[in-house]
């Protein structure tokens, strides 16, 4: 079956889903939700997927880009957590997204008014990373770790202080695009069959189905299903009663590359008064370096979280902390931030009270409510064996019996491409690059944005995207307001021509 997503095929979805009982329906449509319609979708189930508003549309977009093995989890304690982090990182690398993945080094450096044995205590966590390294198979991209002198710091990031001591270079997986990578997993879904069906809301959900109402053309329907999977992220608890969750805020900005001195290499500042806490700075493909993370729990659920104007000073702060020259809120170009669905202390997932999220487990769950299963926790790097869990899970409930595939499944893209990263197209998408490439235009939307015209229309061609924030949100125009305001005026023509 084609895995291309448009407004055709889900017009379609839609007009068949009323008259059929599915095997499965998975409610959300970020990493976790697409990557159990993958897994179910794979094994020969009947899979339909409903999403509020778009893949990728929360969390999944607004995450640290990163497919990492979870140092400061071994830090924290939470070697489950990391071994299984470096597991999926390899199936990553190795098989389901090697297009998408690229080696990243982190400087990590020890400055002056660091800790006592802070060197020492970071040393203990990276030996383990890399027994972990070892034990885990990784592949010969992500070497391990290694300590180098102030002179090769400083030559690495050359932006620090230069009373650096020297610093522990380490190498993980970066992100091309983690809204990208969403994308890619409905649509590989969808190849076997998956209704993919973007902006529609689940009103009513139980064990047999969902009351969903269709928010382009505003009317309701019911999806009739032999088994349920929420994976919703934060948003589960407003569908289903009993999940406990302790939502966690992660805020990014985004600063101009030159400001830095257009570094090639990641680096961590340590957190005053932390041991296991850091702001990292990781330099983007499209000129601009990502700075991040607070990580702290919150009790609110909003759609669109903000960054906060003291979690920005914080950010800009702490990094500005290991440099020669601090940098300043004029150097940001964009912000952002996600909610992250930790599982709360009620359920083995640490103490929230005067706690930070980074002392909240990243261990996922599969709750049964009420028949309803509930996929909550984790992290990115992590959904696949998330739907692995889950899937199973249902596979047992139903009677079924077939394997997982999707440790050797490649995505849409994931094939032989050329492997050049200074081209936009071959970076983003992989071998379907000249799909891509002949959907319109290799020219940019508009002066200084970083994005092509044929990506827009490739966007409504094969992705899915319906509304102009749907194609912002795959060109990651959405990163930059800069960049949406001046590419609008395009973007809009061709949602226009779309609906036609």
């Amino acid at each position: 079956m084609s895995n291309r997503l448009n407004a055709a095929r889900r017009a379609r979805d839609l007009e068949a889903i009323g008259g059929d009982v599915v095997d499965l329906l998975v409610v959300g449509g970020g990493v976790t939700g697409t990557g159990v319609a993958l897994d179910a979708a794979a094994r020969g189930l009947s899979v339909a997927l409903i999403e509020k508003s778009d893949l990728a549309a929360g969390t999944s977009r607004w995450s640290s880009k990163l497919a990492h093995g979870g140092l400061r989890y071994i830090v924290a304690g939470q070697i489950g957590v990391a071994w299984e982090s470096a597991v999926e990182r390899n199936h990553l690398v190795r098989t389901i997204a090697p297009h998408l993945v690229e080696p990243m080094r982190f400087v990590i450096p020890d400055l002056p008014g660091y800790p006592r044995g802070n060197k020492a205590l970071a040393r203990t966590g990276f030996g383990i990373a890399d027994l972990l390294r070892v034990a885990s198979r990784t592949p010969k991209q992500l070497p391990r770790t290694r300590w180098v002198g102030p002179d090769e710091t400083t030559r690495l990031v050359p932006s620090l202080q230069s009373d650096v001591r020297g610093a522990f270079v380490s190498v993980d997986g970066a992100l091309e695009d983690d809204a990208r990578l969403v994308v890619a997993i409905a649509r590989t879904a969808a190849s076997y069959g998956a209704r993919i069906l973007t902006h529609c809301r689940a009103l009513d959900v139980a064990r047999d189905g969902a009351r969903v109402r269709d928010e382009i053309a505003g009317t309701e329907f019911d999806v009739r299903a032999r088994a349920v999977v929420v994976a919703a992220g934060v948003w589960c608890g407003g569908l289903v009663d009993g999940v406990p969750l302790q939502p966690s805020k992660g805020a990014h900005v985004l600063v101009d590359a030159a400001a830095l001195g257009l570094p090639v290499c990641a680096f961590n500042v340590l957190v005053p008064g932390s041991r296991n806490r850091f702001v990292f700075a990781v330099p983007r493909p499209d000129g601009t370096v990502q700075v991040g993370l607070t990580d702290d729990a919150v009790d609110e659920v909003v759609d669109e979280p903000d960054v906060t104007t003291a979690e920005e000073s914080f950010l800009l702060d702490t990094l500005s902390s290991a440099l020669r020259r601090p940098v300043t809120g004029a150097d940001v170009v964009g912000r952002f931030a996600g909610l992250r669905p930790l599982l709360g202390p009620t359920h083995g997932g640490g103490s929230a009270h005067g706690s930070t999220g980074a002392d909240l487990s990243r261990r996922h769950a599969l709750l049964d409510r009420d028949g309803v299963w509930v996929l909550v926790g984790g992290k990115l790097t992590t959904y696949r064996r998330m739907a692995q869990d889950a899937v199973d899970a249902v596979t047992r409930s139903l009677g079924i019996d077939r394997p997982c595939p999707t440790t050797s499944l490649p995505l849409v893209g994931a094939g032989s491409g050329r492997r050049d990263r200074a081209h936009r197209l071959a970076r983003r998408f992989g071998a379907e690059e000249t799909l891509v490439a002949a959907a319109g235009e290799q020219a940019p939307i508009a002066p200084g944005v970083p994005a092509l015209r044929c990506e827009a229309q490739w966007a409504v061609q094969a992705e899915g995207a319906i509304t102009v924030a749907d194609v912002e949100r795959r060109l990651r125009l959405d990163l930059v307001p800069a960049w949406a305001a001046a590419a609008k005026p395009y973007v809009d023509e061709v949602v226009a021509a779309s609906a036609d």
